[in-house]
């Protein structure tokens, strides 16, 4: 059962959830126990920000479900290892059928690699380069209609990233990124896991 105002999904076992991932039990298992929940890990802030740029235009369960295989195609998204692709890493991914074969996308993947080691000298981390752009303040969202898809901090953080010389980082798709590793609290108010993930990102921000 859904509610269309609130954007909320009740299960049959009146669990509710944001309506975004249906009832694919992939997609709720990452709604979950995955996105929103914060990352300073920075090789999974790498993979979240390429797979998002994997993502535009399509679905995101489309990406969730190649996931492993961009995974084993990308050698587990080790930003040392991608930045050392070669032309033949990219023949080798753009007929390799279990992920987006978008030649423009993989080779902004291993582009985006190589600006990551600049970032990496540069601040350390990329967890302390990307967590710099946390809005000072978590707007509670109450209802589908007050979920946004850009930001003032997402516009900020596609500017300075295109600066550097990333690729496929407009600011929808950075926002999106931002939504996945915690560093905004999107699900919506209601939702099972909001208290869990509210609690979650006030540890992180308290921490960092």
């Amino acid at each position: 059962m859904s509610t269309e105002n609130s954007g909320l999904l009740q299960d049959a076992s009146k669990v509710q959830r944001c309506w975004w991932c249906g009832d694919d039990p992939l997609y709720v298992s990452y709604h979950d126990e995955e996105w929103g929940r914060p990352v300073h890990d920075d090789t999974l802030l790498f993979e979240k920000l390429c797979l998002e740029g994997f993502q535009a235009g399509l679905s995101w369960i489309t990406i969730l479900r190649k996931r492993e295989a961009f995974r084993e195609g990308f050698d587990n998204f080790q930003v040392s290892q991608v930045a050392s692709f070669s032309d033949q890493d990219v023949e080798r991914l753009v007929v390799n059928a279990a992920i987006v074969r978008h030649r423009g996308k993989i080779e902004s993947t291993i582009n985006n690699a190589r600006r990551a080691l600049e970032l990496l000298d540069q601040y350390g981390s990329l967890a302390d380069y990307f967590w710099g752009f946390r809005p000072e303040r978590q707007q509670v969202v109450e209802s589908r209609s007050q979920v946004i898809a850009v930001s003032p901090e997402s516009k900020a953080l596609s500017k300075d990233l295109k600066r550097r010389g990333w690729s496929f980082v407009g600011p929808t798709t950075c926002y999106a990124f931002m939504q996945a590793m915690g560093m905004v609290n999107d699900h919506i108010l209601g939702c099972h896991v909001w208290r869990e993930v509210a609690d979650e990102q006030t540890a992180s921000r308290q921490s960092g």
